[in-house]
């Protein structure tokens, strides 16, 4: 879907605002020489398979799930950038959060861990399924995920990413020479964007600003570009960005 007028004159204008204001890009330029703290509730597939790439490019990751000694073996793997965890304590730990959970689980992440997670930039990978979540993922389907998901998340810099890419291309496609596959973001904060474009640089992806959180439907689940691994150019023409 092409930006409208009004849209395109938003985001050029937040772009402004968000470089103009002191400090607004504080996280983005104080973590650009030196590594991140990185916590990862969610650490199955896709999360394990981010937290693995971002210790590799430098950064320090706190892996966490319900059950947190069955990640210790993939902590000590990785090496003493690596450790395993609640989802308590990496929420407390980054100063980014990955969410990467079945979509039912975040209302209660949101309120369980909201003082944790209290204005940091929160990655949000999470797709709502009505089979698997119930009616509330119908209700996120038709808010749109961006919009329904900054509901169970108040309070955080929220950024829609890696929700389109499957997880076997998370690991096979990392880094890969030429055209490097595309990650559709949207986020309403400027400065957790940055953020989150710098971690999908350094994962070996290459990130695609398409708008607001409200625009994230335009690559949410049922999507034409759901699902598939595509190069930024073929991200773009698909969602007729320029």
């Amino acid at each position: 879907m092409a930006m409208n007028r009004r849209e395109v004159l938003w985001h050029a204008g937040w772009i402004v605002a968000g470089a103009a204001l002191p400090g607004a890009w504080g996280i983005a330029v104080a973590g650009a020489g030196g590594p991140l703290k990185v916590g990862v509730i969610g650490a199955g597939r896709i999360g394990g398979t981010l937290g693995e790439l971002w210790v590799k490019a430098g950064h320090e990751v706190l892996l966490s799930s319900r059950h947190p000694e069955e990640l210790k073996p993939l902590a000590e793997r990785l090496g003493p950038r690596a450790r395993a965890g609640t989802p308590r304590e990496a929420a407390a730990f980054g100063e980014v959060v990955l969410v990467s959970v079945p979509y039912g689980a975040l209302p209660q992440i949101g309120r369980d861990y909201a003082a944790e997670l209290r204005g940091k930039s929160v990655l949000d990978t999470c797709n709502p399924f009505p089979g698997r979540d119930g009616p509330m993922a119908e209700e996120a389907r038709r808010k749109g995920a961006g919009r329904a998901s900054a509901e169970y998340l108040p309070g955080v810099r929220l950024v829609r990413a890696f929700n389109t890419i499957p997880y076997s291309a998370l690991r096979s496609e990392a880094h890969r020479a030429g055209a490097r596959v595309a990650v559709p973001l949207a986020a309403d904060d400027a400065e957790a964007l940055a953020v989150a474009e710098r971690l999908v640089r350094e994962a070996g992806f290459e990130p695609v600003v398409v708008g607001p959180l409200a625009r994230a439907r335009d690559f949410d689940a049922g999507t034409a570009v759901f699902g598939r691994a595509l190069t930024a150019a073929e991200l773009r023409r698909r969602l007729g960005l320029p």
